[in-house]
């Protein structure tokens, strides 16, 4: 039989991290502001397993504070035949 009396299972874990946690004190990627800082924003198609048969940005790119929008026709493709976007 194996000796379980050193195993983690089961047993309370002590966590560093919790503590600034629970009193407020934690900080979120959210909280972090840079000079110059942008977000990005990923829209999702709401039909799963649709064709996407083109992407009007036009209206986004006229939008104020954009500054760049991507496609996935700009991104590389992938090397992988395994990838349903590879073909």
């Amino acid at each position: 039989m194996t000796d379980l009396s050193n195993s983690p299972i089961g047993k309370p874990i002590l966590r560093r991290e919790d503590y600034r946690f629970l009193t407020g004190a934690g900080q979120y990627t959210d909280d972090v502001v840079l000079p110059g800082q942008t977000y990005g924003v990923f829209l999702r198609s709401p039909h799963a397993h649709a064709r996407i048969v083109s992407i009007d940005t036009s209206k986004a790119a006229k939008a104020q504070g954009v500054v760049a929008i991507f496609t996935g026709a700009d991104l590389p493709r992938p090397r992988s035949a395994a990838c349903p976007a590879a073909g």
